[in-house]
């Protein structure tokens, strides 16, 4: 193409001056003049034939990148039924225009507030990977356009995940998380197959309660933790009641036998005496204080008429009662 412009350049500049050395020379102008509109009209017509040769050839091939795909308008046809893969591809320049789509993977972030079963106000926040089916970009352009996502998906799922949390109650959405995303998932596949766009991924991101909603669950778990250790302190008390009972319970049934053994056998008070007399003479001993009471009062007089004397004292008190 440049070669031929150059000719045609150079072709118009010696037509020129061919015409104007006749003209001076020979004196015949009017043929001379005649001749040089000759070679103006030829040379512009060789222009113009190159301009348009270029023109055709830039637009007449386009490349599709990888992880693309081409339609192609026709100002004829309209949209053509072909769809066309990566690499070079060629067109008709000015009747046919290609409109190139990415058909890999992209996410797309939706937040709303939304109300649970019970009526709590619930924001949730959802996260989908899409990309356009590559069999169906024709339908796509002509009813949706390039950005078709932008059209579609907030709508579907701002309405799919309100429709599947108002089936669930507050504590389920946090309990059942995982089926609340399935369902929701399956929601938003079916909704989107109907546009031609498919859903690869769909997560719950975030999921929060109303301030409220959020002091109620704690005051609940405080309330629950102090009903726990209330059962607990009621059970300690009752098995210290249930050990005191037994403790007294023993304590009698010892007294019992104690003044059934006395009464059988006065000896069983003199066994008892020198237990009692070993115990104080024990810590006597150990003592470095000095002593000086009475053996009587300390029980250690084993030897004498101490026996006889309590013996007496004994069944005096008896009378007395």
């Amino acid at each position: 193409m440049a070669n031929q412009f150059r000719e045609a350049m150079k072709r118009m500049a010696q037509q020129i001056q061919s015409s104007g050395g006749g003209s001076g020379g020979g004196g015949g102008g009017g043929g001379g003049a005649g001749r040089a509109a000759a070679a103006l009209a030829s040379s512009v017509t060789a222009l113009a034939t190159a301009g348009v040769l270029g023109y055709g050839a830039f637009h007449s091939i386009y490349t599709v990148q990888g992880g693309h795909r081409a339609v192609v308008f026709n100002r004829v046809v309209g949209m053509k039924d072909t769809v066309y893969g990566e690499g070079l591809n060629f067109n008709i320049p000015w009747f046919e225009r290609p409109i190139i789509y990415d058909i890999r993977t992209r996410p797309v972030n939706l937040q709303t507030l939304t109300g649970s079963k019970d009526l709590q106000m619930v924001t949730i926040a959802i996260r989908v990977l899409h990309k356009p089916n590559p069999n169906q970009l024709v339908w796509i352009y002509r009813y949706l356009g390039q950005n078709y996502d932008e059209r579609v998906l907030p709508s579907i799922m701002n309405e799919c995940a309100k429709a599947v949390v108002a089936r669930y109650n507050a504590s389920e959405l946090l309990t059942r998380r995982d089926v609340v995303s399935r369902e929701i998932s399956n929601e938003l596949k079916l909704r989107a197959g109907n546009f031609n766009i498919l859903l690869e991924d769909v997560a719950i991101t975030h999921l929060a309660f109303s301030p409220e909603y959020a002091k109620a669950v704690e005051a609940k778990q405080v309330a629950q933790q102090d009903a726990e250790r209330a059962k607990y302190i009621v059970i300690g008390a009752q098995q210290e009641k249930k050990t005191i009972i037994t403790k007294a319970r023993g304590e009698a049934e010892s007294a019992t036998l104690i003044g059934t053994a006395v009464k059988r056998n006065p000896g069983f008070m003199k066994l008892r005496r020198i237990d009692a007399a070993r115990d104080i003479a024990d810590v006597v001993a150990g003592s470095g204080n000095k002593v000086y009471l009475n053996a009587d009062s300390l029980l250690l007089n084993l030897l004498g008429d101490a026996d006889d004397k309590f013996e007496r004292g004994v069944g005096e008190k008896k009378g007395f009662w």
